[in-house]
């Protein structure tokens, strides 16, 4: 069974980027597109406070012709932030993201935030698990006609 913490190890770059919900919008897209991520969490005194996206950038400030460099994130981010734990399995965090439309969720163990995954590194994942076990059954295939 594949697990969160699978995906947390074969992850190239661990690092979980914050931002505190006193800084403006400007600061979290710039910090955002330096990094090459599509989402900070906010933190307030190593506190998850909150999460903010691209697609909160979008639909929050662009569309609504705000201000970036005015608006703090407290103002746009996603206080609601869900989470999962890393025993948890791929397929369950896939159904968590499907059916709450979240592309992003922090990984928390004993109360302490240990990563972030996105639906990209679920779906990296579990194309990886799918080209290995099809090479299995290739291979299982061939020594059988031997």
């Amino acid at each position: 069974m594949n697990t969160i913490a699978n995906i947390l190890r074969s992850k190239a770059d661990s690092a979980v980027h914050s931002i505190r919900p006193d800084a403006s919008v400007f600061e979290a897209v710039q910090l955002m597109a330096l990094k090459n991520i599509g989402a900070l969490l906010v933190t307030d005194n190593d506190q998850i406070v909150g999460i903010v996206t691209e697609r909160d950038y979008a639909r929050k400030i662009a569309l609504l012709a705000r201000s970036s460099k005015d608006t703090p994130l407290r103002d746009i981010m996603t206080t609601a932030v869900m989470y999962v734990r890393p025993d948890q399995t791929c397929e369950e965090c896939m159904a968590l993201m499907t059916e709450n439309r979240v592309r992003h969720l922090p990984v928390m163990m004993d109360g302490k935030l240990i990563g972030l995954i996105s639906i990209g590194d679920l779906v990296k994942h579990i194309i990886s698990e799918q080209k290995f076990v099809i090479e299995q059954l290739e291979h299982y295939i061939s020594g059988q006609r031997d």
